[in-house]
């Protein structure tokens, strides 16, 4: 049995790590607002521009954008990969990669090859261990999205489709449902499937519109914003997600330490008790034989 110095010991490491979870899950739980604050607040952008695209592919049948045209001869697949620059979040980065690499398998065993842009840190470490080309990445965002910095690593994948290296691209993020659910998820990016299109186009009515300089220069240039605020977007509702999960993970930390410490502190004075009780009786068996 441990002696009470060494329970004292324990007791007081944990302690400290529960100081530890309790000051991070109040920092996660500050940040979890401001996240969720730009995240809401990057919505309606990105669904009025996902609208205008939408009336615009259907406005303009003659004029077929490169994102729009599927394609099957270079049997290549590009991956985005959103994840997050730290750990202590749960289950939250596993549960996208656990996604990414059932995806992965089904694919390479059609004999596509792979090759990926990793945004955040685990992301970046998880495509090195397991082999997979990694053409670009982007890490150390903080806790604020820069459409500047994610665009140079995206555009490697984007151009790839355009001049038919790439069959298809694929986004993994994890989706911000509320604070205590977050939902890993893998969407086709390119091509833009039409269906998905009309789904997101208002109403039934038709829309026309006045092109200048010309259509093909607005559709172009609509498109890559288009595809870029989706990517935005993405990298919003994870940040959320992290701080989010982040938070209750702590919160969960914090509660087993509390749990660990109460049952250390029972052996302790269980311990303590003992010893004492074996002190009073070699007290009281001296006394009896003098």
């Amino acid at each position: 049995m441990a002696t009470g110095k060494e329970i004292r010991g324990k007791i007081k490491s944990v302690e400290n790590t529960k100081k530890i979870t309790k000051a991070m899950e109040m920092v996660a739980a500050s940040k979890m607002r401001k996240a969720q604050d730009r995240m809401h607040a990057a919505r309606p952008y990105s669904d009025k521009i996902r609208n205008i695209a939408s009336n615009l592919s259907q406005a303009n049948p003659e004029y077929t954008h490169p994102f729009m045209v599927k394609q099957d001869s270079s049997k290549n697949i590009g991956f985005i990969v959103v994840t997050t620059d730290k750990g202590l979040c749960g289950g939250m980065n596993t549960n996208s990669l656990r996604l990414l690499t059932a995806k992965l398998r089904e694919l390479e065993g059609q004999g596509n090859k792979v090759q990926a842009v990793a945004i955040g840190n685990k992301g970046l470490g998880f495509l090195n261990r397991i082999g997979a080309k990694v053409v670009a990445h982007a890490v150390q965002l903080g806790d604020t999205p820069h459409l500047d910095k994610l665009i140079g690593p995206v555009k490697v994948l984007l151009d790839a489709y355009q001049e038919g290296r790439l069959d298809a691209v694929y986004l993994v993020y994890t989706k911000f449902i509320n604070t205590m659910k977050q939902e890993p998820m893998l969407q086709q990016l390119l091509p833009l499937s039409s269906d998905r299109l009309e789904a997101d186009k208002e109403g039934s009515h038709a829309w026309d519109y006045i092109y200048e300089p010309d259509v093909q220069s607005v559709i172009d240039e609509l498109l890559v914003r288009y595809v870029e605020a989706l990517i935005y977007q993405a990298v919003a509702e994870n940040m959320a997600s992290e701080q989010s999960a982040r938070m209750v993970a702590m919160k969960s930390a914090s509660d087993n330490a509390g749990n660990v410490i109460g049952e250390l502190k029972l052996v302790y004075n269980k311990t303590r008790q003992a010893a004492i009780t074996k002190e009073l009786s070699e007290i009281v068996a001296g006394a009896a034989a003098v």
